[in-house]
């Protein structure tokens, strides 16, 4: 078994890889600032704050044989990270985001589709999260080159999922009643599983798999999603209560996340982003549970943090949707 490197390793993906790869028999290191939680059991955490200058500096000389940065949203971690590191790594798997695509309405699209021009700056803006994360991959394959996995991650769904956009819908279907869904079945709809990522990757480091991949589940729709969600986890009074997009952005609901949204649900200019071809992962072993694995899994992070929970990142509140029910 190797040595790996994951950067972060204390929150949701990163947490999944640094467990997976433990659970594989890997010497696991995280390097985390430790703010987000603790280590999986069986990996050493190393403190380092990304943000400071040199931060990875005392990793330099130690060699790894596979390094996993999921670095979300800065280029100069990104590329500080490979700066530091790849010259001694055999492989090195960067998490991306189909976020980086030019044309967010294009259906079927794969890993060679236009992508948006790269940024460099440092901004929270959330715009131009994907612009970013282009600049990111840019810099690790300039320095991992042939050595290089990108993950272009779709919907990440499941065990300790912090968006809170998925996991609105197991929460709101478990309590039963009349809840809201957008009129809009045949939205094309693709989630998967932070565990199945994480899986795959590790697997990935161990099998020397690079290139670079949209890495989702199958495609499906809005309402089969829904419809599966609602048999593995609804209560037996519940009652869906489709609500037309029109009348949903005449009410201000938002699509996706956020305030007073609706999770899942995309205007068509975006749909792209839910119907990518992932045929490219799936051939290079990225294996998918069933959606109602997912469900169940997210519920019960969802009834951990309460069902009740005020405050989300996404989702109706009771009042919120009671407005809309009329």
């Amino acid at each position: 078994m190797g040595r790996w490197l994951v950067l972060g390793g204390t929150l949701f993906l990163s947490k999944a890889v640094a467990a997976t790869a433990v659970a594989r028999g890997h010497e696991v290191v995280c390097a985390a600032r430790g703010a987000s939680g603790g280590t999986p059991a069986g990996a050493k955490l190393v403190a380092v704050d990304r943000n400071e200058p040199g931060a990875l500096d005392p990793l330099r000389d130690e060699r790894f044989d596979a390094v996993v940065d999921v670095a979300r949203m800065s280029y100069g971690w990104a590329r500080s990270a490979v700066e530091a590191l790849a010259a001694n790594t055999p492989h090195w798997t960067f998490v991306s985001s189909i976020s980086v695509y030019a044309d967010p309405s294009a259906i079927g699209g794969g890993p060679d589709d236009e992508l948006l021009a790269p940024r460099t700056d440092e901004t929270t803006d959330m715009e131009a999260y994907g612009a970013i994360k282009v600049a990111s991959e840019n810099a690790v394959r300039d320095a991992a080159g042939d050595r290089a996995l990108i993950v272009r991650a779709g919907l990440l769904c499941g065990q300790d999922d912090v968006s809170d956009r998925f996991g609105y819908w197991p929460n709101r279907f478990s309590r039963g009643g009349r809840a809201v869904v957008p009129d809009a079945p045949g939205q094309p709809a693709q989630i998967v599983d932070v565990l199945d990522v994480a899986d795959w990757i590790v697997r990935s480091g161990e099998e020397h798999v690079v290139g670079t991949f949209d890495a989702s589940g199958p495609r499906s729709t809005l309402g089969a999603v829904l419809e599966e969600i609602a048999e593995a986890v609804g209560a037996p009074g519940l009652e869906r209560v489709p609500v037309a997009p029109d009348a949903l952005v005449t009410a201000e609901v938002q699509p996706w996340s956020g305030p007073r949204s609706l999770p899942l649900w995309l205007p068509d200019s975006h749909a792209g982003m839910t119907a990518r071809d992932t045929s490219a992962a799936a051939a290079a072993g990225l294996r998918c549970r069933p959606v109602a694995d997912t469900a169940r899994a997210a519920l019960e992070h969802e009834r951990a943090l309460g069902l009740g929970r005020r405050e989300r990142r996404a989702g109706l509140t009771p009042e919120d949707e009671a407005g809309l029910l009329g």
